[in-house]
């Protein structure tokens, strides 16, 4: 049986008889069909073989379709924003309930978490690769596995505020122009903005340069690796160490 096209694909998730859409939304659904494609790619880049992209292609779709719902131009966010947001937590929100990442390996990274944490606070600086393996008590070898084993993890959901867990909002929910936002909403978007610079200045040089040109160029691993000279598994390495010691500090500092 022939493959379909990913207009296709799309028109196919939205025969779902419980969803009505008029004509103008399905050309909304189309026209961004390829930003559904890109972001579901470039999550997967990052996900064992295993699991399914046309799967979080699907759910990109189902995200995209309830952006067109919930879309608020009141806010003073452009629906391009807006959509984006809602495919990627789709996508997102699709792998965390499917839980393929084995408990081991989440308990795993957050004691990873936690040695990094922990040493740049004794130290006064981010640790080393030989400082955090004899913390754990492994070798630098072993520890290298571990961080390879734990990249997968580095997903995190958008659409629930990880600053209270019994909160009811989004993060997206806290999308909205600068004209429409309260003094509390203008603090809170500046602390955790600053937070966030802050712990990625003290990154080590490397991994300051893969998130760099990893999130804010939007480059994948393979161009960043010839870039820098490096293999594509050392560069996912080096973005993995990165993204555990910004996930611990963060985590410390807001949910501790």
């Amino acid at each position: 049986m022939p493959k379909l096209g990913l207009a296709a694909e799309v028109t196919t998730v939205m025969s779902d008889p419980q969803k009505k859409f008029s004509q103008s939304k399905e050309e909304v659904i189309l026209k961004y069909a390829p930003l559904i494609k890109y972001i579901a790619n470039r999550i997967a880049s990052r996900l064992p073989m295993h699991v399914d992209i046309q799967d979080m292609i699907n759910s990109g779709v189902l995200g995209l379709m309830d952006a067109i719902e919930k879309f608020d131009p009141e806010k003073g966010v452009k629906f391009e924003t807006y959509a984006e947001y809602r495919v990627k937590g789709a996508i997102l929100d699709s792998l965390r309930a499917m839980d393929w990442v084995p408990r081991s390996v989440r308990k795993v990274a957050t004691l990873l978490e936690n040695t990094y944490v922990d040493l740049e606070k004794k130290l006064g600086r981010p640790a080393n690769d030989d400082e955090v393996a004899e913390a754990m008590n492994v070798d630098v070898d072993r520890l290298h596995k571990i961080v390879n084993r734990v990249s997968s993890i580095s997903i995190v959901s958008l659409e629930r505020d990880q600053k209270s867990s019994t909160s009811k909002h989004s993060l997206l929910d806290r999308l909205m122009g600068e004209d429409k936002k309260t003094a509390f909403d203008k603090l809170d978007a500046e602390e955790l903005s600053q937070v966030l610079a802050d712990n990625i200045e003290r990154l080590p040089a490397k991994e300051k340069q893969v998130i760099s040109l990893y999130y804010y160029n939007e480059l994948t691993m393979k161009e960043i690796g010839k870039i820098l000279k490096l293999t594509e598994s050392r560069v996912s390495q080096i973005h993995t160490k990165a993204v555990i010691r910004l996930r611990g500090k963060l985590r410390k500092a807001y949910y501790c």
